[in-house]
């Protein structure tokens, strides 16, 4: 069966997860995916925009419908588009990338959900993992490309990222996900 394409509702997912029709294994594609960072500063005045230019990435669907996979990101290739910024967030300040090259989060299950899906994992960020849930919009493009879209809020100091000088870094950070999945 192929998948139609489009933005999915939970029952229509379920129905592709349980029929099998994206059963197997799938690879995100860093051309068309990204990993954006937003903070604020300076009591949120000052809005601060990221991208992490390497990502990488896989999944796979059982043939029962279960979903698992990964996604990670150089913490090295933060890009603010300010070179000062960017060498302090690959400091031991915040990524500390030259000890801990990758962020990594781990799916160990997404399933339908409301007007999406549910994605339940573990994030790893400077050697600390911990549980992370968050609601996604998940959609099917024709028979080669899986989306899926979400905003993440993360406390930065859950992963001993406390950097904080005078109190004018927020602690709290969005990242916004687009990841495309292809069939390898």
């Amino acid at each position: 069966m192929q998948a139609p394409s489009g933005q999915m509702t939970a029952p229509a997912l379920q129905a592709l997860l349980e029929d099998g029709a994206l059963a197997g294994e799938w690879v995100l594609d860093p051309r068309t995916s990204s990993i954006r960072l937003k903070s604020s500063s300076i009591a949120g005045l000052v809005r601060v925009n990221g991208v992490f230019r390497e990502v990488s990435g896989n999944g796979t669907v059982s043939p029962d419908g279960e979903v698992s996979g990964a996604v990670t990101v150089a913490a090295a290739s933060i890009d603010t588009k300010n070179k000062k910024r960017d060498t302090h967030l690959r400091s031991a300040d915040f990524f500390d990338s030259g000890s801990n090259p990758d962020i990594t989060f781990t799916a160990a299950g997404i399933r339908p959900s409301g007007q999406g899906v549910a994605v339940a994992g573990a994030l790893t960020v400077r050697g600390r993992t911990r549980p992370l849930s968050f609601d996604a919009v998940a959609s099917v493009h024709g028979d080669g490309e899986i989306w899926i879209d979400a905003e993440v809020v993360i406390n930065r100091a859950d992963f001993g990222l406390t950097w904080n000088q005078l109190g004018m870094v927020s602690m709290n950070n969005t990242l916004t996900v687009h990841a495309v999945f292809t069939r390898p």
